[in-house]
């Protein structure tokens, strides 16, 4: 499954356009982790929980996109957007959701 940002995929003709799909993962923020985050963010640096977090998240994000393009008969997704939200009442979630369009490719002869 060729997954891009891109609007089409270099050497090939979409032929077929499935529709606009989406993966989503949502997480909630474990109190330990805000801590450790809020003295990082007074002393400054980055925090590699948040990151790790983040990183799982877009790649189930990602994961959901792809199999909702296979169901439909994709072999490709293009135009792909990755966005990230907080929210809750304490901004204690975060979602990152994946948005594009499946379709079918034919890739140009060599």
């Amino acid at each position: 499954m060729i997954v891009t940002t891109t609007q089409s995929v270099e050497g090939a003709k979409v032929t077929k356009y499935l529709g606009v799909i989406t993966g989503e993962a949502i997480l909630g923020a474990n109190i330990f982790r805000d801590i450790f985050a809020s003295v990082r963010d007074i002393v400054g640096g980055r925090s590699a929980s948040y990151e790790r977090e983040l990183g799982k998240a877009r790649e189930i994000a990602l994961a959901e996109l792809e199999d909702w393009a296979e169901e439909l008969g994709a072999n490709a997704v293009v135009g792909v957007d990755i966005d990230y939200e907080s929210f809750g009442q304490t901004n204690g979630m975060m979602m990152v959701s994946a948005t594009g369009t499946a379709v079918v490719i034919e890739r140009a002869a060599p």
